[in-house]
Protein backbone atom coordinates (compact mmCIF):
# COMPACT_ATOMS: atom_id res chain seq x y z
CA UNK A 1 0.00 0.00 0.00
CA UNK A 2 1.08 3.58 -0.68
CA UNK A 3 0.29 6.74 1.26
CA UNK A 4 0.28 10.07 -0.55
CA UNK A 5 -0.13 13.57 0.84
CA UNK A 6 -1.16 16.93 -0.49
CA UNK A 7 -2.50 20.14 0.99
CA UNK A 8 -5.15 22.63 -0.12
CA UNK A 9 -6.28 26.02 1.14
CA UNK A 10 -9.89 25.19 2.02
CA UNK A 11 -12.13 22.39 3.21
CA UNK A 12 -14.27 22.40 0.07
CA UNK A 13 -11.27 21.57 -2.13
CA UNK A 14 -10.14 18.91 0.35
CA UNK A 15 -13.57 17.28 0.35
CA UNK A 16 -13.77 17.43 -3.46
CA UNK A 17 -10.36 15.80 -4.00
CA UNK A 18 -11.04 13.13 -1.37
CA UNK A 19 -14.53 12.23 -2.57
CA UNK A 20 -13.45 12.11 -6.23
CA UNK A 21 -10.46 9.87 -5.49
CA UNK A 22 -12.60 7.37 -3.59
CA UNK A 23 -15.52 7.50 -6.06
CA UNK A 24 -13.16 6.82 -8.98
CA UNK A 25 -11.45 3.95 -7.16
CA UNK A 26 -8.09 5.74 -7.11
CA UNK A 27 -7.79 5.63 -3.31
CA UNK A 28 -9.39 3.24 -0.84
CA UNK A 29 -9.49 5.88 1.89
CA UNK A 30 -8.64 9.56 2.24
CA UNK A 31 -8.27 11.32 5.57
CA UNK A 32 -8.45 15.09 5.92
CA UNK A 33 -6.60 16.89 8.73
CA UNK A 34 -6.75 20.52 9.52
CA UNK A 35 -6.46 23.18 9.40
CA UNK A 36 -2.70 22.77 9.77
CA UNK A 37 -0.22 25.64 9.58
CA UNK A 38 2.38 25.54 6.82
CA UNK A 39 5.50 27.73 6.64
CA UNK A 40 7.32 27.81 3.30
CA UNK A 41 9.00 30.06 0.76
CA UNK A 42 7.09 31.09 -2.37
CA UNK A 43 8.52 33.35 -5.06
CA UNK A 44 11.33 34.41 -2.72
CA UNK A 45 9.14 35.32 0.25
CA UNK A 46 8.51 33.53 3.52
CA UNK A 47 4.85 32.50 3.71
CA UNK A 48 2.51 31.16 6.38
CA UNK A 49 -0.81 29.56 5.47
CA UNK A 50 -3.54 27.50 7.05
CA UNK A 51 -4.20 24.46 4.91
CA UNK A 52 -6.00 21.13 4.96
CA UNK A 53 -3.83 18.03 4.58
CA UNK A 54 -5.11 14.98 2.72
CA UNK A 55 -3.67 11.50 3.24
CA UNK A 56 -4.59 9.10 0.43
CA UNK A 57 -4.31 5.32 0.98
CA UNK A 58 -3.76 3.69 -2.37
CA UNK A 59 -3.05 0.24 -3.77
CA UNK A 60 0.07 0.05 -5.95
CA UNK A 61 -1.80 -0.53 -9.21
CA UNK A 62 -3.76 2.75 -8.77
CA UNK A 63 -0.93 5.08 -7.70
CA UNK A 64 -0.06 6.47 -11.15
CA UNK A 65 -3.71 7.19 -11.93
CA UNK A 66 -4.23 8.82 -8.52
CA UNK A 67 -1.21 11.08 -9.01
CA UNK A 68 -2.30 12.09 -12.51
CA UNK A 69 -5.82 12.93 -11.31
CA UNK A 70 -4.73 14.90 -8.25
CA UNK A 71 -2.12 16.93 -10.14
CA UNK A 72 -4.59 17.64 -12.97
CA UNK A 73 -7.39 18.83 -10.66
CA UNK A 74 -5.45 20.41 -7.78
CA UNK A 75 -6.12 24.12 -7.26
CA UNK A 76 -2.45 25.00 -6.57
CA UNK A 77 0.03 25.96 -9.28
CA UNK A 78 2.67 23.77 -7.58
CA UNK A 79 0.91 21.23 -5.38
CA UNK A 80 2.66 19.27 -2.69
CA UNK A 81 2.70 15.59 -3.67
CA UNK A 82 4.60 13.23 -1.39
CA UNK A 83 4.28 9.46 -1.62
CA UNK A 84 5.71 6.71 0.58
CA UNK A 85 5.33 2.96 0.60
CA UNK A 86 3.83 1.62 3.80
CA UNK A 87 6.39 -0.72 5.34
CA UNK A 88 3.70 -2.73 7.08
CA UNK A 89 -0.07 -2.83 6.69
CA UNK A 90 -2.30 -4.86 8.98
CA UNK A 91 -3.66 -7.88 7.11
CA UNK A 92 -7.29 -7.09 7.96
CA UNK A 93 -6.94 -3.52 6.70
CA UNK A 94 -5.15 -4.65 3.55
CA UNK A 95 -7.83 -7.28 2.89
CA UNK A 96 -10.51 -4.62 3.37
CA UNK A 97 -8.66 -2.30 0.97
CA UNK A 98 -8.34 -4.98 -1.70
CA UNK A 99 -11.95 -6.06 -1.25
CA UNK A 100 -13.20 -2.49 -1.61
CA UNK A 101 -11.01 -1.48 -4.52
CA UNK A 102 -12.90 -0.95 -7.76
CA UNK A 103 -9.79 -1.78 -9.80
Amino acid sequence: MWIAWTTVANRADADRLAADAVARGLAVCVQIDGPVVSHYRWEGRAERAEEFRLAFKCLPERLAALEAEILATHPYETPEWLVIRAEHVGEKYLSWARGNSTF
